[in-house]
């Protein structure tokens, strides 16, 4: 189970951990099994899709200005989910934070089911969401999840992001201590 002694590290620290990644940029980069996180290059490449075995698709950039062309036809083999979040500190990404979470382990809880999950670059919000589906389905610290997923891919979710990761990490914590204080 995990202690919330002191509340979650500051944002200053929760940066220096998306520092923690040596490797090389890519299209799409598995961060837990069968969960990928990916820019929208990969995410318009049917063909590679294919290839992965990709059965769902979390488009966390749906609609949003700079992600042009979000009417890709995936077909009836790729259950996709979209959301229109905006990458700038202000934009109040907790509201998708349970709902792309869930679409997320639903899509994993299917047999055979992989998961894409992308923004346009996939480093803020998309990064984000998948960050906070380990937060709350995998049971990671905000702090372990950013190592976990920056181990794999270069991340970099913008300070507001990472505020209302703090806050979720607080409720998570606060839901627990209340089920064993009851």
């Amino acid at each position: 189970m995990r202690k919330l002694c002191r509340g979650p590290p500051p944002v200053h620290e929760l940066e220096a951990l998306l520092d923690s990644y040596k490797g090389g940029t890519h299209h799409v980069d598995q961060v837990f099994p069968n969960l990928f996180l990916g820019d929208v290059v990969i995410a318009k490449d049917k063909k590679q899709l294919r290839k992965m075995g990709i059965t769902h698709i979390l488009n966390v950039a749906h609609d949003s200005w700079e992600c042009t062309g979000d009417n890709v036809d995936y077909g009836p083999h790729i259950q996709y989910y979209g959301i229109t979040a905006e990458d700038c500190p202000e934009f109040d990404i907790s509201l998708f934070l349970r709902p792309g979470a869930k679409f997320i382990h639903n899509a994993l809880s299917t047999p055979g089911g992989k998961v894409l999950v992308h923004c346009v670059m996939g480093k803020s919000r998309s990064a984000t969401i998948v960050i906070a589906y380990l937060m709350i389905y995998q049971r990671f610290s905000l702090a372990d999840a950013i190592r976990h997923v920056s181990q794999y891919r270069c991340i970099a979710p913008n300070r507001g992001f990472l505020q209302k990761l703090q806050q979720l990490e607080i409720d998570l914590h606060y839901t627990l201590w209340r089920c064993y204080m009851f």
